[in-house]
C-alpha cells in the first residue's frame, strides 16, 4: 500500500501513513475535535512511544488499557481528549483482530463495490457514516482503492475535485482549501439554527 501522502504535514508521519493501513485507520479515527494534521500525526506518535516503525493491531488491542492511555497522554497528548481515544483505538484494534485477523487492510482488500467497503468501514468502532465515507474517499483518491461505485457510495466527499475532507488533502495548499470548506459549513450550520 505504500503511497505518498500529505495528511499530517510532517513527512516521518505521512510516511507511515502512506504504508501502514492500520495507521491510516487510526489517523481517522483519531480525526474529530482537533486539527486534521494533529490527528494523522497520531498514529506516528503511538508508534514512536511503542517504540515501533508501525502500528500493530494484536499489540495494541492487548496492551494494558491503563498503560495504553498514559502513553496517548503522554505530553504533547495525542489527542485532546487521550484516555477515551486510547479507549476507542484499543476496540478498533480488538474488532480489527476479532474480525480481520488484525490486518486492517482486510477491510477493503479484494472487495468488490465501494457500498461493500462503506458498509464494512461503517461498522468499525468509531465510525459512523461521515468518517466511513471520508475514508472510503480517501482510500479512492489517494490510495488507489476504487471498487465498483466507491464514488457514489462516498458521497459527497468522493466527488472529483472537491475540498471536503482530509481525502482531498495533497499538500499545504489543499490544507487551506478544506480548512475554507469547512469553516464554511460550520458558519452555514449556525446562521442556519
Amino acid at each position: 500500500m505504500a503511497t505518498k501522502v500529505h495528511l499530517a504535514q510532517r513527512p516521518e508521519a505521512d510516511e507511515l501513513l502512506g504504508r501502514s493501513p492500520l495507521a491510516a485507520l487510526v489517523g481517522m479515527l483519531l480525526d474529530q475535535q482537533i486539527p486534521m494534521e494533529w490527528a494523522f500525526s497520531g498514529p506516528y506518535t503511538i508508534a514512536q512511544r511503542l517504540g515501533t516503525d508501525d502500528l500493530d493491531a494484536h499489540e495494541i488491542a492487548a496492551h494494558d488499557p491503563e498503560r495504553f492511555a498514559a502513553i496517548l497522554s503522554e505530553k504533547p497528548a495525542v489527542h485532546r481528549y487521550p484516555g477515551s481515544m486510547a479507549k476507542r483505538v484499543q476496540q478498533l484494534c480488538q474488532f480489527l483482530v476479532d474480525n480481520y485477523d488484525g490486518d486492517a487492510e482486510k477491510v477493503w482488500q479484494g472487495v468488490d463495490t465501494g457500498k461493500e467497503v462503506f458498509k464494512r468501514l461503517n461498522g468499525l468502532p468509531g465510525f459512523g457514516k461521515q468518517k466511513a465515507q471520508i475514508f472510503l474517499a480517501l482510500l479512492g483518491k489517494q490510495y488507489g482503492v476504487q471498487p465498483e461505485g466507491w464514488r457514489e457510495a462516498a458521497g459527497a466527499y468522493g466527488e472529483e475535485g472537491s475540498h471536503r475532507s482530509v481525502a482531498d488533502i495533497t499538500g499545504p495548499e489543499s490544507l487551506a482549501q478544506v480548512r475554507s470548506f469547512k469553516q464554511e459549513q460550520k458558519a452555514a450550520a449556525k446562521a442556519a439554527k
